[in-house]
């Protein structure tokens, strides 16, 4: 985790872009986590050079994969990510609009509705102007009108036009392209993928590109059991031992009579490194990145993660979550740790909070996730 997760001080990355590529994607469901998780990962890292990777270079593309979450994947990848779980989320997103369009009588024949509405995106993109999703629906009547999503409480009437878009970027075709808000909200308009990144994204078959999501997530989180992965992709175990036969990888004993996998050429055991602290953001990779945490959580599970399974801002010390953070009203970083971590780590984690106020210098508003201690 130290070296491979870039989190010890003596193996950060050297760009947002290998940060990224070596934990195969950052989550980006808050705009804020993305920032924040290469600002832990690579020493000196400032805004613009994320916002350049994003915005500029297009080295680093937000895309709808894993688990229906936003990720943001090094350019490299996304068509791995686009065959793989994408596609599993934009034909399970398809499947139940036309349900809901066809139930509640909105525009008739549902399938025959957002073959029309998807076309419609389609050709108002193809000139690879930006728009925002309000503009989209006000310039196509077709995407107009509200379906009721969800049921009893759940229930939620919602516009039809962003749905649209959902499936789309799913598939790829669709993109989220300059952002017109600051870094901590998320503003997009959006484009064609073809036209933001100068070319569509490359055709793979789906299970190849699971096979390849596995083996970066066998790099960076290996060892790790097949629950684990199949859990993280939002997959099928069928598709998970696929890609292990496929890339021969090796059974290894994780202990209490489990088993985990490891790439062929990784059975060996790690060097050990030097202790480390590191605050990570809400969703980030490493403490999303199994589904099996006990290991690095201990008791500590339900102060670091809401009702729904999202991990807020959480304290590390030598690959064991040990609490969580927050900023302060004057700005400040504040330690909320859960055990009594010793001297040498609290004088570690004190010079990471200050490395992050520093940072977040102007800054007074973080994550729409905070963990269950900031209520505290």
């Amino acid at each position: 985790m130290a070296r491979r997760h870039h989190l010890a001080p003596d193996h950060r990355a050297a760009t947002v872009e290998a940060a990224t590529a070596d934990i195969v994607a950052l989550h980006a469901t808050d705009p804020t986590t993305v920032y924040l998780s290469a600002w832990a990962r690579v020493d000196g890292m400032a805004l613009a050079d994320v916002d350049r990777a994003l915005y500029e270079d297009r080295s680093l593309v937000k895309h709808l994969a894993m688990r229906r979450t936003l990720f943001v994947f090094p350019r490299a990848t996304l068509p791995a990510a686009v065959a793989g779980p994408s596609a599993r989320v934009a034909a399970a997103e398809r499947k139940r609009l036309i349900k809901e369009i066809d139930a509640q009588g909105l525009h008739g024949d549902g399938a025959a509705w957002l073959a029309k509405a998807t076309d419609a995106v389609m050709a108002l993109l193809a000139d690879g102007r930006a728009h925002t999703s309000t503009e989209l629906r006000e310039q196509l009547p077709v995407i107009q009108g509200k379906v009721t999503s969800g049921s009893g409480k759940w229930a939620a009437t919602i516009p039809v036009g962003p749905r649209v878009l959902t499936v789309l970027s799913a598939e790829g075709r669709v993109v989220r392209g300059p952002n017109d808000g600051a870094w901590t909200v998320s503003r997009p308009r959006w484009t064609s993928m073809a036209a933001w990144l100068g070319e569509p994204v490359a055709p793979m078959d789906e299970q190849d590109g699971t096979t390849e999501l596995v083996r970066g997530w066998l790099r960076a989180f290996g060892p790790g059991t097949v629950a684990d992965m199949k859990w993280w992709l939002g997959g099928t175990v069928r598709g998970v031992k696929a890609a292990l036969a496929a890339l021969a990888a090796v059974e290894v004993d994780l202990g209490g009579g489990e088993t985990g996998w490891v790439l062929p050429d990784d059975v060996e055991p790690e060097p050990p490194v030097e202790p480390w602290a590191a605050l990570l953001p809400s969703l980030d990779p490493t403490i999303m990145g199994w589904q099996s945490r006990d290991w690095y959580l201990a008791p500590h599970r339900e102060h670091l993660f809401d009702y729904a399974g999202n991990a807020g801002h959480s304290a590390w010390w030598d690959g064991r979550a040990v609490g969580g953070w927050r900023q302060t009203e004057d700005g400040a970083i504040e330690l909320q740790l859960l055990e009594d971590v010793g001297t040498e780590a609290l004088t570690a984690l004190e010079t990471e909070a200050d490395r992050l106020t520093n940072f977040l210098s102007g800054t007074r508003s973080l994550p729409r996730f905070p963990s269950p201690l900031s209520k505290q």
